[in-house]
């Protein structure tokens, strides 16, 4: 969640962030923030120089996959020393703040993953190699892991525990340590595997006897091949002091891991609540699953002892992290209908609104918001708009960053029709914040899904049979202008509020650079993620945005490509492997395009750009 939400937060993103956890009772969450400072000062005490670690930090945007051991070095640059002090400085300020609000926080552990020099720096230290990772080059990944077996394992542990008291006090015993995140480990024998664990849990022990190791059981959930559960019980019997671990069920709503996992064997864990994977933008929720689900836990599971939010992304679908939240409070499922309601309420400062807003989110609830078919949707599904332009296999794709909605996009009208109508009756609404962001958020999710059934006619078209190749030409020309069309239109509402614009996000990362020298490099970084995420592509679209300015500038632009190929292009050699070749290119130039004039804000009113939408889709919005 930092890494997709927050790498480039201020104090003032932090307070307010603060506040809303501490105001729906969150007690217990990671802090994140600056630990590189005490990465450095540890392999500095072991013999790498400033060279070498430097060269082993990710840039600002993949920080998270750095610590789980998943990726080293970066493809934009190199990080400041001076924006990890700026951060250490961040990261004192959030600790406090956590303290006073009664959030405990849960620092990093260290997890043994070290700069790649450490065959040279440490020739007689026990290293493991991490395998590849996502395809990305081996420059990038394949980490080094210092065995726990290694007595300096526990002392660098140590180090690095005691550096952490030593600038926050002592405020915790709660520390996050994952070493095998969405990596096989280099051996599935039972005892090497109790014996890993049981090593990380005796260096923990010796940096702070209270300790608590919070681990994620993501990497169960991702290969239920290799963990497989006589793996998974030899793993957690390593901790043989079941209070001594707090396990995370990362994905609880979709691939729960406590049921298979014999509720992890009499250890602590916590129902979390995954949702969305790189922060996707789409509506969506199981809203009976997460308020049923919790209550058929809590009877089954003598070792559950709470509920938590572990989505990748959070400025989305809020309704379903508050419903989760409040349903922590209750023995029995909450009544969805009552909770939507007064939600609606207290959003927009007012339940003498018109009844219109409160059925919209009626209609919202009963469909959108309430996908029970976890199969083919376990969570929030991508836009087609988003992802890269191709004739099959783009439309209602099941699974993970799927495409397929979990609903009749004519309901999502009908709910968008009277979230309109609330506004037009009470014209306060248009100044209220956020209705302001749900009428543009709901408006989005309209124009998305009408470009589908125009998409679908394009690829119609253009392998449509009996036609001359000049009328199959002037077809596509109609039709890609007409889908050039919505994705302006779709810039256009994006651009009327802030929170859904390209210029926000990459401010953002400029004024994150600890000068101005860094400020290409963070905005590059930024860049990448939403688009690329890797430096040729590894995980092109996975945290892709519908944001103005991108719509505009990397969407449309991957959409007239791909119109201007298939009109260059006969059916009969159409060549996917090629114009992704073709499109890489232009996809590397945007990424690199950085220190340029930003889009300016939307001038028009939210009112006024919604109106001008309606009137020029009248058939989409009828």
């Amino acid at each position: 969640t930092t890494s997709y939400t927050a790498p480039f937060w201020t104090w003032e993103d932090w307070e307010l962030q603060l506040d809303w956890m501490a105001l729906r009772g969150i007690n217990l969450a990671p802090a994140w923030i600056g630990v590189e400072k005490f990465f450095i000062d540890v392999f500095r005490e072991v013999g790498f120089t400033d060279d070498d670690i430097i060269d082993f930090f990710c840039g600002p945007a993949f920080l998270a996959w750095n610590h789980f051991g998943n990726l080293q070095g970066s493809w934009s640059g190199n990080l400041s020393y001076d924006w990890v002090d700026n951060q250490f400085a961040l990261q004192k300020k959030i600790i406090q703040r956590m303290v006073e609000l009664g959030i405990t926080p849960i620092l990093p552990a260290f997890p043994g993953f070290l700069p790649r020099a450490a065959s040279h720096v440490l020739p007689d230290a026990q290293l493991l190699h991490s395998v590849r990772w996502v395809n990305f080059p081996e420059v990038y990944t394949e980490d080094t892991l210092l065995d726990p077996a290694d007595p300096l394992f526990a002392q660098m542990q140590l180090s690095f525990i005691t550096k952490q008291q030593h600038a926050y006090g002592n405020i915790t015993n709660f520390y996050t340590l994952d070493q095998f995140n969405e990596m096989i480990p280099s051996s599935g024998d039972l005892e090497y595997l109790r014996n890993v664990s049981s090593y990380t849990w005796k260096a923990l022990k010796l940096a702070d006897p209270d300790a608590i190791w919070v681990f994620q059981a993501w990497l169960f959930a991702q290969n239920t091949t290799f963990w497989t559960n006589d793996r998974i019980e030899a793993y957690l019997s390593g901790v043989t002091t079941d209070s001594d671990m707090l396990i995370l069920d990362l994905w609880s709503e979709s691939e729960p891991q406590w049921q298979r996992a014999n509720s992890y064997y009499g250890k602590p864990w916590i129902w979390c609540e995954l949702q969305n994977y790189g922060a996707t933008m789409n509506l969506y929720g199981q809203i009976q699953n997460v308020t049923k689900s919790p209550i058929q836990a809590l009877k089954e599971s003598r070792s559950l002892v709470g509920f938590g939010l572990t989505m990748e992304g959070q400025e989305n679908n809020e309704i379903v992290y508050d419903l989760l939240l409040s349903q922590a409070w209750s023995s029995d499922p909450i009544d969805t209908k009552g909770f939507f309601q007064a939600w609606a309420a207290a959003r927009y400062s007012s339940n003498k609104r018109p009844t219109s807003i409160y059925d919209a989110w009626e209609i919202v609830r009963t469909s959108v918001y309430d996908n029970t078919n976890l199969t083919t949707m376990p969570s929030v599904p991508k836009s087609i708009i988003e992802l890269t332009p191709r004739t099959s296999g783009l439309v209602d794709v099941i699974g993970i960053l799927g495409t397929k909605l979990t609903y009749d996009p004519a309901i999502m009208v009908r709910a968008w029709k009277q979230l309109y109508q609330a506004g037009l009756q009470d014209m306060s609404l248009f100044n209220n914040s956020a209705y302001q962001y749900d009428i543009v958020d709901w408006t989005r999710q309209v124009l998305a899904n009408s470009f589908i059934p125009i998409y679908k006619k394009l690829i119609s078209i253009y392998y449509m049979l009996n036609q001359t190749t000049e009328e199959r030409i002037t077809k596509l020309e109609i039709q890609g202008q007409h889908l050039k069309e919505v994705l302006l239109s779709l810039n256009l509402v994006l651009s009327s509020n802030e929170n859904f614009r390209l210029s926000t996000w990459l401010s953002a990362a400029r004024a994150s650079a600890p000068d101005p020298s860094y400020a290409d490099f963070f905005e590059l970084d930024a860049r990448n993620q939403i688009t690329l995420w890797g430096p040729s592509g590894q995980l092109v679209d996975y945290a892709s945005k519908a944001w103005s300015g991108l719509m505009k500038s990397y969407h449309l632009k991957r959409w007239e490509m791909f119109i201007h190929y298939l009109i260059v292009t006969e059916p009969t050699q159409y060549n996917q492997t090629e114009f992704q070749a073709e499109l890489l290119a232009w996809e590397l130039s945007w990424v690199n395009s950085t220190g340029g004039e930003l889009e300016e804000p939307q001038k028009m009113e939210v009112k006024d750009v919604i109106a001008r939408t309606v009137q020029q889709w009248e058939e989409t919005f009828a």
